[in-house]
């Protein structure tokens, strides 16, 4: 006989989590989460030695010696402006056919430039042309049938005074005469308006060739070949109103803004140092030639304009012999204080270098100077001068060839290590 089969009964037990295996994964978990702190707090403890211990960035410049003869009295900066600057247009609007020039070329004045299409111009010429001589021709068979008329006329004379014709044949010759005069004058007035007309066109075809004003340089190059020109704007974009720009070089000078404030200082024929932002290291002398009487009303500046001159400040140079002065430069100049009121005013002390204003630093109403030496700070109590536009002047306390921060943190101390700015 077959025993019956069991029956199964469901093990819950089998399901609880077992308490070794649940401890050893907590305890898996929170040395994970102390692993985790501690690096953390590494972290954050060398960011933190790294930034306590980064050195102070500071700019620095090297203090310069101190310019001689006449002492400046203002600064200003500007620009090198030609005084003969043209941008040449065409007369007429036409299509170019032809450009004889590039950048940088030197043009004597007459040279050709560029050429416009003249081909209808050219046709009118000759329409007008053919207009005179027909006229001509008019006026010489006038002429021949003026003459013919002449003998008919003296004929018909004789004849009515023979009593031969009558005084009816006489009138009709003499009209025939006067019509045929009246005619050549007509005719001849026409030739003058044909000349008219011819020296019209003819004008009308110079226009076509374009030449330079006077002698200079191209500066730029405005048209190409294929394009419109036009004396005005078209408005459309698609024509050119210039072919080409001319500078003179001989007429380059010096044009400074001076604000208003300080114009009293500017005299006409005053002596000035230039320094072209290109060159620095290089002084042009000059002298102011004029002082324009009106100021700009938002800027509140004066213009004034300065010839370039040689060393005495006395005679004009010719600006176009140097080929580092380009029309356009960005310049800085210095006004110089009159020669012999510099040589009265006797200073106390004379200045031993230069720097720029923001080098100086006040402490408790002391003026102070840090200089930078093996990148290290050294604090120089200096005694300051006269200030000149950005730059002052140091009397004593500091050498001419230090090198003295001018941007910096406040908190910088004497012995500091500091790291220089490229």
């Amino acid at each position: 006989m077959a025993t019956p089969p069991k029956t199964l009964k469901p093990d819950l037990g089998s399901l609880r989590i077992n308490d070794a295996k649940r401890k050893k994964s907590s305890s898996a978990k929170r040395w994970i989460w102390i692993a985790l702190l501690v690096l953390v707090v590494a972290l954050a403890a060398v960011a933190s030695s790294a930034f306590f211990n980064r050195k102070p960035e500071v700019e620095v410049v090297t203090a310069r010696k101190p310019a001689t003869g006449p002492a400046g009295v203002l600064n200003a900066s500007g620009y090198v402006t030609p005084r003969r600057r043209a941008t040449v247009a065409a007369k007429i609007t036409g299509r170019v056919t032809s450009v004889h020039f590039d950048e940088g070329t030197r043009l004597q004045e007459g040279q050709l430039l560029a050429t416009l299409d003249d081909s209808d111009a050219r046709r009118a010429l000759d329409s007008a042309k053919a207009d005179r001589d027909s006229s001509q021709a008019a006026i010489a068979d006038f002429e021949v049938q003026l003459r013919n008329a002449v003998i008919e006329l003296h004929r018909a004379d004789e004849l009515v005074k023979s009593g031969v014709q009558t005084q009816e044949a006489l009138d009709t010759a003499s009209m025939n005469a006067d019509s045929l005069r009246a005619k050549i004058a007509l005719a001849k007035q026409q030739v003058v308006a044909a000349e008219a007309r011819i020296r019209e066109q003819q004008q009308a075809v110079d226009n076509c060739t374009i030449s330079a004003p006077f002698a200079g340089i191209a500066v730029s190059k405005d048209a190409q070949v294929g394009e419109m020109v036009s004396p005005v704007s078209a408005g459309g974009g698609f024509t050119r109103t210039g072919i080409a720009t001319i500078v003179d070089l001989h007429s380059n000078e010096i044009e400074v803004d001076v604000s208003e404030a300080y114009i009293a200082r500017v005299k006409p024929d005053q002596g000035v140092n230039a320094t072209l932002d290109a060159y620095p290291d290089v002084v042009f002398p000059g002298k102011v030639r004029t002082v324009i009487p009106t100021a700009d009303r938002q800027k509140a500046t004066v213009k004034v304009r300065i010839s370039f001159t040689d060393d005495n400040h006395v005679t004009l140079f010719d600006p176009a012999k140097d080929p580092r002065i380009l029309p356009d430069m960005g310049v800085k100049v210095t006004f110089l204080e009159d020669p012999d009121k510099s040589q009265k005013k006797a200073e106390t002390a004379a200045a031993v270098a230069v720097v720029p204003s923001s080098a100086i630093r006040n402490e408790n109403g002391a003026k102070v100077v840090f200089v930078v030496k093996n990148d290290t700070i050294e604090r120089h109590a200096v005694a300051v001068g006269t200030t000149r536009g950005a730059d002052v002047d140091i009397l004593s306390g500091l050498p001419a060839d230090a090198v003295v921060v001018v941007k910096g943190p406040d908190s910088l101390k004497d012995g500091e290590e500091v790291q220089i700015k490229k």
